[in-house]
């Protein structure tokens, strides 16, 4: 039960910042933002707010400190749309999906291009001892 009504709590925190952040804060260093996790705490006291962001490093750094200066203004919208007594306290965290999609695409091209290395190898090998090294079973003599 508890596990559930965490998972409804992390959902709607999701949407409501969501959609207070398309609607645009009073901050030039926000960027193009998407938030794509949040977890909330057992307690539900808390809340880790996971998010990416299109753009260079130093514009992903922008869009961090403007999240974390309007904190306070993001937990008081999410405070007035859930119907809880105390409104969990917000912490965003930079998800690292980009890069680690940019690590696993890197990772697969080296895989890609050892394979065809060891195909390439396998190609022109020769067996090292007969082509079918298998015992067959003799046959019966009448």
């Amino acid at each position: 039960m508890a596990g559930e009504r965490q998972a409804r709590m992390a959902d709607r925190i999701k949407v409501l910042v969501a959609e207070r952040l398309e609607k645009g804060l009073r901050d030039p260093r926000l960027g193009f933002v998407t938030i794509t996790d949040v977890r909330v705490t057992g307690d539900l006291q808390h809340a880790s707010v996971f998010y990416t962001v299109l753009g260079t490093p130093e514009e992903r750094a922008d869009t961090g400190a403007a999240l974390k200066a309007a904190t306070g203004l993001l937990r008081s919208e999410v405070g007035k749309q859930l119907s809880v007594r105390l409104t969990p306290s917000l912490e965003f965290i930079a998800d690292a999906i980009p890069e680690n999609a940019g690590n696993i695409a890197e990772l697969l091209r080296e895989a890609k291009d050892r394979d065809a290395e060891v195909a390439r190898i396998a190609a022109s090998g020769k067996y090292a001892g007969d082509a079918d090294p298998y015992v067959k079973p003799r046959e019966e003599e009448d």
